[in-house]
């Protein structure tokens, strides 16, 4: 009975190990979208990725044949988005990485685009994960990415005007 559990817990360390090194490059990638973080320079996303792959290796006998990488993603979105909302009392604007190309999104705003259009999740799901009605999902979607697309023009230089001099 012993020696079975310790070949049970072997397989699933074997396991998720493969698992971990198939998807984690991935879904890094995704977290440092979400927080906006710098590609190099993202303990945020490493600390959001490194709970979601706690929280699947702690699910992982009772997966069941569910996708782990599935399970995995909407743990990290449900655990930004919480993060998100309480750090600054909803998806308000946090402090993103001024050069990530996301930084001028809301944390809602990047939740959805990079499940939608990264991750290749559908509206329905992505709606369904976030408990939103499928057209707030894209209409936000469609919002951040033309906000993407056609940033905001920053604001044009004050003019002063020329110092006239007395000829």
């Amino acid at each position: 009975m012993r020696q079975r559990q310790v070949s049970q817990g072997a397989r699933r360390a074997r396991e998720f190990e493969a698992f971990t090194a198939g998807a984690a490059g991935r879904l890094l990638h995704a977290a440092t979208l979400l927080t906006a973080e710098a590609p190099d320079d993202n303990p945020r996303a490493r600390r959001l990725l490194s709970l979601a792959l706690a929280h699947t290796y702690a699910c992982w006998g009772r997966l069941r044949g569910e996708d782990p990488y599935d399970r995995t993603r909407q743990y990290l979105a449900t655990r930004f988005a919480r993060a998100a909302w309480h750090q600054y009392g909803g998806f308000g604007r946090g402090r993103p990485y001024p050069g990530s190309p996301l930084a001028q999104l809301s944390p809602q705003e990047r939740l959805i685009l990079v499940l939608r259009l990264y991750e290749g999740v559908a509206e329905e799901q992505t709606a369904a994960l976030l408990g939103l009605p499928t057209e707030r999902v894209r209409t936000i979607c469609d919002r951040a990415t033309a906000t993407l697309l056609h940033p905001p023009r920053n604001p044009a230089p004050a003019v002063t005007p020329a110092k006239v001099v007395p000829s």
